[in-house]
């Protein structure tokens, strides 16, 4: 990623989306922790063969979200930590969830007869000394000679994979999996089986001319080692061919004990087990423990208006709003809490919360994720730093509902190169034993972690690095969001209890923070946050903003820098140390500060790197208006609707799409459109022309077909469309009166081939409507607030005009444009809409900048609407961060029209 930051930071993801995928787990929640320098320095100041930290912090975050955002993850927490010694090498990290229902997998170890799968992507030189080479110090001549390293993802390809893996009757074949990381092909596939022989010369390619040394360490991307019983190859590759992927049988296991690797009839490669188990020579390192203590950040500090305001705009305290919402948070329909909370949406959360995927019922478990790691106490020392990492990680889950009765741990550990050097190891030491006696006293384990002991350039090092992530599960009942809720509520606080060396009382901690939890499910306390960077006021007002309110505190150590304390709103008297109270007003130790002028400090460090909204100076335009006469339903009663959604390479909203159809009554088939084999697409386009025939409702999901290349979103659906066969289907689908729904990708579909707001399919011409980039040039994911425009069709006839939805948006092209945008606005559906409801261009309330604020349109006969909003994404017990509850139900609707 210091490199070559946007692909550096896509195989950081893609990387770690795979893990899981090997257990046979479907990866559905994300987050992730970077770390730069000073973005705000100069370009002219950037060092000598280094790219500039604004660059680098920019195209990671494009890399890392394009990648997420593609494959369909929704990474719902997104914080990045700003240390000068970041300039020595940037840091790109995160944490992932998955999930697989118990039985529908199995870990046996393979034996002679068996045969090894490699599926996915093709194998190229891209990411050949990959691994090792982020393990080495960074020079002069890194940024010019080691790019070579760096792994071209391909999230289109590893979402096919995560679509196959996610069936039980292929996970249950499995018997073993490896993903391809470092070693590539010699790792993947030589470490499955004490004996095995692997065919390099059977390996797809992505081009001619590999030799077999690349072929066997290349660490390309997107691809799966997997280990089943022979009997069991014609129906895994069945399925394999149904998801589009590519496969080839690689290697065989034997009883020779040996590690063979075979190009054509040569063998190139023979080790022995016994060698390969020695793991190379044992090295030994001698750690000195010395207590190097450094600046100390635990000083009481004078509480002023000016050093509060000053705080604020501290890069690590900051609003980020603008670099988080470039990441899709709700792709899956499982995101309990949206990353900004509050009316305004500004009050930033400090979890991961997600429920855990299921396909036929209404979630009601979720599983948190946290991190904690606060650079300034590593520099004050490593050992002390790393418990306050696990400690933070443990605050936020108690801050946000969850408790430690199922939690574990997993440690990402990130030191300059150690060498020889006894006291850098002794830091490496320290750190380690601090995150031990944390572990022993909160009483939970770590179960993984991930070291990178390479964070150095020349003679720079990065700061002593150890997080801590926390995963448990919670029931979303008990989740609670961290804005105010109302004025007159209670504040307490959590004080962490520190000896003189600043060591903390992890006892009283948890027993304080086990007290909290009950609070919580007792319903008595409505927010809490958790303090990390900044002071308790940071905190308060932070959580102030979302909702527009104010507090009252008198407190002594109101700015000092205690972390892990935990600041709380509660309605009834608790049993901690009281602070103040929600007013209207924020007032600290008598110290007025104006809500506006908090805000504003708040929001203004990284706008001009990452601005949170864009046309914040447009207006309001016309609420239009297409109001029903009377209510239309399809010419016959229907027992049981048919809907079919085709799955395109790019596709990644069909599961949401079909759980909301499924769950208004209807019947839902995929059709997925493949192109791996010569006939692949004509053969798919039958199949969708037979499923049209037979559904009453075509939908076209969200996603990001064949990776939105080239030239904008939805080309390849639209050439589908176009296609003689489909377009006859469709055109005799309409005549009968039957319905489609497109919703984002399916919405760029519907314009870009006609059928909005024509009806049909057709060649336009440069005066249509046309869905262009958002207003920013970028993606962007938030929720916004839509109007009810027309009730002249099937999907809108069941609301009322003006009856607003809360949606959550996830697009990079979604302006709706084009020179007769006023001879269609009468088919608009849906509108963007202001706090008053009415219909805006404001970027806070319209994230892309549609003309005349439209989100959706319908034809003119109302059977097919189209749309931005990701209506399939929402149910009661998502989305607690939302101010309006309620499902915009087209679903139900749509049925409706056939069901009466």
């Amino acid at each position: 990623t210091e490199i070559e930051p946007v692909g550096g930071a896509s195989t950081c993801l893609g990387g770690a989306i795979r893990d899981p995928l090997s257990g046979r787990s479907y990866v559905y929640q994300a987050m992730r922790v970077s770390g730069a320098g000073n973005i705000l320095e100069k370009r002219e100041e950037t060092l000598a063969n280094k790219l500039p930290q604004v660059e680098i912090s920019k195209g990671k975050a494009l890399g890392n979200s394009s990648y997420g955002n593609q494959i369909g993850l929704a990474t719902t927490f997104v914080r990045e930590i700003y240390d000068p010694s970041y300039v020595a090498k940037t840091m790109e990290v995160g944490a992932v969830v998955g999930a697989v229902k118990d039985g529908d997998y199995k870990r046996e170890e393979l034996v002679p007869g068996d045969i090894v799968v490699m599926i996915g992507g093709r194998t190229g030189r891209d990411g050949i000394q990959g691994a090792s080479g982020s393990s080495v110090i960074h020079d002069d001549s890194s940024l010019t000679t080691a790019s070579s390293q760096v792994q071209k993802g391909n999230p289109v390809e590893e979402r096919k994979i995560q679509r196959l893996f996610r069936k039980s009757e292929v996970t249950r074949l499995i018997k073993k999996s490896n993903d391809f990381g470092a070693g590539g092909v010699s790792v993947a596939i030589g470490e499955l089986s004490e004996g095995i022989e692997i065919f390099l010369d059977r390996v797809k390619t992505k081009y001619k001319g590999l030799n077999p040394t690349e072929i066997a360490i290349s660490e390309s991307q997107e691809r799966m080692a997997v280990g089943i019983d022979k009997k069991d190859y014609e129906a895994f590759v069945k399925e394999c061919e149904k998801e589009n992927l590519e496969y080839v049988h690689v290697a065989n296991i034997t009883d020779r004990n040996r590690l063979e690797m075979y190009y054509g009839d040569e063998k190139i490669v023979d080790f022995s087990a016994e060698f390969l188990e020695t793991a190379g020579v044992r090295k030994h390192a001698k750690a000195d423990l010395v207590d190097n203590v450094r600046e100390n950040p635990f000083v009481t500090k004078d509480v002023t208006k000016e050093a509060i305001l000053e705080e604020l705009k501290d890069l690590n305290v900051t609003n980020q709003k603008g670099m988080v919402s470039m990441f899709d948070s709700t792709v899956g329909a499982q995101t309990v809490m949206m990353p900004f909370a509050g009316k305004e949406r500004i009050t930033p959360v400090q979890a991961s919360v997600a429920a855990i995927p299921t396909l036929y019922s209404t979630p009601d478990t979720a599983t948190i994720l946290a991190y904690g790691f606060i650079p300034k106490i590593s520099k004050y020392s490593p050992f002390l730093s790393s418990i306050y990492a696990v400690l933070e990680s443990v605050a936020k889950v108690y801050a946000v509902g969850g408790n430690r009765e199922d939690l574990y741990f997993s440690f990402q550990e990130y030191f300059e190169k150690l060498l020889d050097d006894p006291e850098k190891w002794g830091k490496v030491s320290q750190a380690m034993l601090g995150s031990i006696i944390a572990q022993r006293e909160i009483g939970r384990p770590a179960i993984g972690g991930k070291d990178s002991m390479s964070g150095s350039f020349n003679d720079l090092n990065v700061v002593e690095t150890l997080i801590s992530f926390a995963c448990t599960p919670v029931k979303i009942a008990d989740v609670i969001t961290p804005d105010l809720k109302k004025i007159g509520n209670k504040l307490y606080i959590i004080e962490i209890e520190k000896d003189e060396k600043a060591y903390p009382n992890l006892a009283k901690a948890m027993a304080d923070f086990d007290k909290l939890n009950s609070y919580i499910k007792e319903k008595k306390v409505v927010s809490a946050y958790v303090q990390d960077f900044g002071s308790v006021t940071s905190s308060l007002i932070k959580m102030a903003l979302g909702n527009k309110l104010g507090f009252t505190i008198d407190y002594d150590k109101a700015l000092d820098f205690n972390p892990c304390s935990i600041v709380i709103e509660a309605n009834s008297d608790l049993d901690f140390k009281e602070i103040g109270k929600v007013s209207e007003e924020i007032s600290i130790n008598g110290i007025k500060i104006d809500l506006d002028q908090a805000e504003k400090t708040y929001m203004s460090t990284l706008e001009e790197i990452y601005p949170t909204y864009y046309n914040k100076d447009e207006g309001k335009v016309e609420n239009l208006v297409s109001e029903k006469t009377e209510d239309a339903y399809y010419k016959e009663k229907v027992d049981e609707v048919k809907v079919v959604i085709p799955v395109f390479p790019g596709t990644n909203s069909e599961y949401d799409t079909q759980k909301a159809f499924e769950e208004a009554g209807a019947v839902v088939s995929q059709v997925v459109f493949t192109n791996t084999k010569e006939d692949d697409i004509e053969k798919s386009i039958d199949a969708f022309v037979k499923e049209i025939k037979s559904s009453h409702i075509i939908a076209f999901p969200g996603g990001f077909s064949a990776g939105d290349e080239p030239d904008g979103s939805a080309k390849f659906i639209v050439n589908i469309l176009k296609n003689d066969k489909v377009k006859e289907a469709i055109h005799a689908h309409l005549s009968d009166k039957k319905l489609i729904l497109g919703i984002c990708n399916g919405f760029q579909a519907l314009i870009k081939s006609g059928l909005l707001p024509y009806g049909k399919i057709k060649d336009l011409d440069e005066n249509d409507l046309s869905l262009f980039r958002n207003v920013g040039f970028r993606h962007i994911s938030d929720t916004a607030i839509t109007r009810v425009a027309s009730t002249k069709s099937p999907w809108t006839q069941g609301f009322e005009i003006g009856d607003l939805h809360e949606l959550v948006f996830s697009h990079g092209e979604g302006r709706l444009v084009g020179n007769n945008i006023e001879k269609f606005k009468h088919l608009a559906a849906f509108q963007y809409v202001d706090a008053d409801g009415d219909a805006t261009l404001n970027g806070k309330y319209n994230p892309n900048g549609s003309a005349l604020a439209i989100e959706g349109m319908v034809s003119e006969d109302g059977l097919i609407l189209g749309k931005m909003g990701h209506s399939e994404r929402s149910y009661k017990t998502l989305y607690k961060t939302n101010t309006l509850k309620d499902r915009q139900d087209i679903f139900k609707n749509g049925v409706k029209y056939f069901t009466r």
